[in-house]
Formats: C-alpha cells, structure tokens, sequence
C-alpha cells in the first residue's frame, strides 16, 4: 500500500482523536480550575449577569477591561426597555445634569468660535467674568497661557478649559478693540444660570408672553418672577409657549399648573407596578386663579409639558393652541450609582385628570421605531392638515364640563394650527439650515458694527434701525463668499423671513433673548390666535368648544420657521 493510500485512511483517525484529546484536555483544566475555586459550572441561580462576567473574569483566554466591558453591556440592556430609561456614565453625568439643574460651575460668558478665535458675544449680568471686567465681543486668545487663536480648536475643548470647579481661577488674556496688545484676566469661576424661561414680555396689550424651554429646578422661580413682571407693566391675561419644550422636572410643571388652578382640582396623577397611584391637587395658593390663559404646544412639547398643557385642557381652564403633543407620559426616577453613574428608570405613568395616559404606543427594544414618529407624523402631514390626524380608533375621554378629548398619544390641541412655510425656499434653506450662513453674517455684521449698534437703548431702537439698511443685499453678497450663489427669484419669496432672522440674531447680540423673540416671533401665526383668543374673551372653553380649525391650512413645505429655530446649530455656546 502506497503511503499515500495509508495517509488517506488514517488521516480522519488521526484528526478526530486529536478532537476528543483537545475537548477531555479542556474539560480536565476547567474542572480543575473550577473545583480549585470552588465553583460549579452550571448556572442555578442568584445574579446569571454577575456569574458571567466572573467567569470571563476568570477564564477568558485575553486579560479582559471589565469594567470597559460593564460599561458597554449595560446600556444594551436598557436598549431592550422603554425608549426613555437610560444609563448615563459617570463621564456623562455632570453636563446631563446641568439643564435640569439650572446651573454649572464657569466664568459666565456666552461664546462662539469666529473663524479661528474665541469671540464673547454675552457676558451675564453679575457673573464672574463681568466681575473680571470682561466685555462683549473681546476675544479670547490665550486660557492659562496656553494659545488658543489662530489653529481651528473644537468647541467642547474651549468648554472644558472655561468651566471648572467652582472658586478656581481662568486666568484669560483677551484682545480688545482699540486696545494695543494683550489685556490679562483672572477670572473666580462661579455658578452660572441656565436660564429655562427664555422670554417674558407683553405681546400684546394687557397680555403676557412666556416662553419656557424645559422644566428644571430653577423653572417655578423664573417663572413666578415672569409672572410678577408682567403683571407689574399691566398684563392680566397670559400665553403660554411650550413649543419644543421636552420637559423635564415633573414637580415644576405640577407647581406652575398651581397657580392657575382653583383649590381642590386634580393636576395629575402616577401609577406604577410598584407605585400605587398617587394624585397631586391644586392647593388653591395660586396667583393666577382668575388670568385668562391659552398654552401653545407642537410635536416638540413632551413629558412635563403635557402634565401643563393635560392639566389646563382636562380641566377647562385655558385653551391649548398648536398642533399635537409628543406623547411622552412615562415618568422616570433618577438613581445614583457609588461610582457617580445614573440610571433614569421608567417607574410610572402619568395621567391627566381625566384619566388619560398620554404615551403613544412602543414595543420594547425597538427605540428607533419609536424616534420614526415624529418623522412620520410630518410624511402624513399632520403638521399642515388637522385632517391628518385619526382619531377614530384613540380613547375618548372628558373634560371637567364634559368636552371630548383623546388619549393614546400627545395632547390633541383645542385649536389647530398648522406649521406656517410661508417664504421657506430652497435658498433659505441653504443659508440657514444647511450652512447657517445667517447666524455668521449677524454676527460678523455685529462685530463690524459694534461701536454703533451698541449705543442703542433697547430693542425696538436697534430694530427701527436696522429695517432702514440695505441688509438684505449686503447678505447675499456675504452669501456669495460662502459659496452660496444668488437666486433673485427665490430671495424675493424669502426676502421678509430673511430680513426677520438677521435682525432678531443682530438683536439678540446686544439685548439677548429680550432682543431675540419679540422679533423673531413677531408674524408667528400661533401667537397671534393666541392673542385673538384672549381678546375674543374666548380662552375659557365651553361644551362645544371641541378642536377646531381656527386657521386655514397654510401651503406645504419642508420646515416651518419654528422648526428652523428648533433645529438650527447651536450657534452660541455658554462658559
């Protein structure tokens, strides 16, 4: 027999004893290793997840980082629940943390990042760098003596050289106009404010604006203070403006609906697996008991905005005015883990007084199908049609004087607006949302301008002013340094929004958002059926007073101007 042939036949001989050698070998060491240890093999109980990563601990051919690889595993463990339990590193708790704490430790500035340079565009009142002598529109070049102009740096690497433990020193050397050289700072970081009440201001006459971008620990306070502001220049009737506000902090939604309530009226209340309902009732301490009140709300209003916005409608005690809700109503429980870790778990739901639990539907593990509602809402076109919106097959429930309203997902609107395009062109679109040429050119226009829109007093002067310049062609022509070519048809259509937003931004960089808003928001169509409403006397609703259509639907688009605002780049950022 040839060697070849003896080869054949004991070849799968040969390989199939080395298999069983290798497995009895393998199962000889961890018997071995694990009767050493103590330790059975199979799982029989306690904790599996521990017993696991013990054994990959212990067992794994490479040395393992397990706590790189915890990290890792628990937030897939969370992807398998509801969209809005999470787990938040300890890396990540800190700035997580900030909004709903309504404030951080840093030197109180308001910057971007111009070209190559650190340029202040707010300094906040009686802060730590206003306290310095900082001024707006100095530029920063160096923090610590380490130089910071002239190289592209990103603007979480400049956040985390300004902020800092609270009562350590910056020591900052800033460039200021008309000033030769260097000017040299140190700088006692301190706490600074995140404001949640953007704006308060009379709209109208007699009626009260507020506008308020999340619930946070601070927001009640703020918002009192608004309150006795606006009171104080003579408003007696107030809006309301939740649009795009994604909650927060429940107890600040709760204490706000207080103070339109009369005593006794349910607010909300929580029921979980392991939380027995609990109802909180308006103790009738409130200062606003008898203020006519309409509440705006859109896709972007989420969680404790409809605890607000659920309370006023269940309880006829205001309208709401806008487009649906975002149908959040899971509530969630923050806990702290010993390495400074949080999880924020789902514990509860929520429900309006009269019984309805606002959250749209979800199937756990699939949070990317969840997310695609919104987007789906839009393709529907419920953002511009009130037609859209199928509510034969969602829970009725009543008001207080016996109104239908809806559950199974997001706040239905008492009166519906759709999302206004008007002027929205494709050109606009390419100087604000695709390159935000806009915010570049006010800010540019400010700094050249600085000496002479400074001197103005207040808002309204600077806007008489600034509508007699030729604005509008000096930006396009800055729009063509920036690659974008003129369409004269189009900037016609676009003309008035474009002049609106480079105004409010200009605006915005010498009297902030007191500056900002009014102008902004001047045309809003949902403000001015707000202000419609109040002075109709009709902000109160009666039995018939069921969703209605108040504007005609408006032609389609791709964004709406607010939406612009929502989803425009963060332009400046705080220190």
């Amino acid at each position: 027999m040839s060697n070849n042939k003896k080869l054949t036949i004991w070849l799968p001989v040969i390989i199939a004893i080395s298999i069983a050698l290798g497995i009895f070998i393998g199962n000889f060491y961890l018997s071995t290793s694990t009767q050493s240890k103590g330790r059975r093999t199979s799982y029989t109980g306690g904790n599996k997840i521990n017993y696991i990563l013990d054994i990959i601990n212990e067992q794994y051919v490479d040395t393992v980082n397990m706590p790189q690889l915890v990290e890792g595993a628990i937030p897939k463990i969370f992807n398998e629940l509801d969209p809005h339990s999470v787990y938040i590193s300890a890396e990540d708790a800190e700035s997580v943390n900030e909004e709903l704490e309504g404030s951080f430790s840093g030197i109180g500035v308001s910057f971007n990042m111009q070209t190559d340079t650190i340029l202040i565009i707010s300094v906040i009142p009686g802060g730590p760098s206003e306290k310095a002598g900082l001024l707006p529109f100095d530029r920063i070049i160096t923090i610590n003596d380490s130089l910071f102009a002239g190289k592209k740096i990103d603007q979480n690497q400049v956040m985390k050289n300004l902020r800092g433990l609270k009562n350590s020193t910056v020591k900052l050397g800033v460039k200021r106009r008309e000033v030769p050289g260097l000017i040299y700072f140190d700088v006692t970081r301190g706490d600074v404010p995140v404001h949640s009440v953007d704006v308060s201001y009379e709209v109208s006459e007699n009626i009260g604006f507020i506008k308020i971008s999340k619930f946070a620990r601070t927001t009640y306070n703020e918002f009192i203070t608004a309150i006795a502001k606006l009171k104080q220049q003579g408003c007696n009737s107030f809006i309301i403006d939740l649009r795009g506000n994604s909650g927060g902090m429940m107890e600040a939604a709760i204490n706000m609906v207080n103070e339109f309530m009369p005593e006794g009226r349910l607010i909300v209340y929580t029921e979980g697996k392991a939380y027995p309902r609990s109802d909180v009732y308006a103790n009738g301490t409130g200062t606003c008991k008898d203020n006519p009140l309409v509440v705006l709300t859109d896709e972007g209003s989420a969680s404790a905005s409809e605890i607000f916005a659920g309370a006023i409608q269940d309880n006829d005690r205001g309208t709401i005015i806008g487009r649906r809700t975002y149908g959040k109503g899971l509530v969630q429980s923050q806990i702290s883990l010993t390495d400074g870790s949080q999880l924020r778990l789902t514990i509860a739901r929520y429900y309006t007084p009269s019984g309805r639990s606002i959250q749209k539907e979800y199937e756990l593990g699939k949070t990317e199908d969840y997310d695609m509602d919104i987007y789906n809402r839009y393709l529907h076109g419920e953002f511009y049609s009130a037609d859209s919106i199928k509510m034969d097959n969602l829970p009725e429930y009543t008001t207080s004087i016996g109104r239908k309203v809806y559950g199974g997902g997001g706040i239905m609107p008492d009166i519906f607006i759709p999302s206004d395009t008007s002027g929205i062109t494709s050109y606009f679109n390419s100087v604000a949302r695709n390159s935000n040429v806009l915010y570049l050119y006010a800010l540019e226009y400010s700094d050249r301008n600085f000496e002479k829109l400074s001197l103005f007093n207040n808002y309204k002067e600077l806007y008489h002013y600034l509508s007699h310049q030729p604005i509008l062609s000096d930006f396009t022509n800055y729009a063509v340094t920036k690659g974008i070519k003129k369409r004269p048809a189009l900037i016609e259509i676009s003309a008035s929004l474009i002049e609106t937003h480079l105004i409010a931004y200009i605006a915005r960089n010498f009297f902030d958002e007191d500056g900002f808003y009014p102008i902004f928001y001047e045309d809003d169509p949902t403000i001015k059926k707000g202000i419609e409403v109040i002075k109709e006397g009709k902000s109160v609703p009666i039995l018939d007073h069921s969703v209605q259509y108040g504007i005609s639907k408006k032609q389609s688009g791709t964004m709406s101007k607010l939406g612009l605002l929502k989803e425009r780049i963060k332009e400046n950022f705080n220190a």
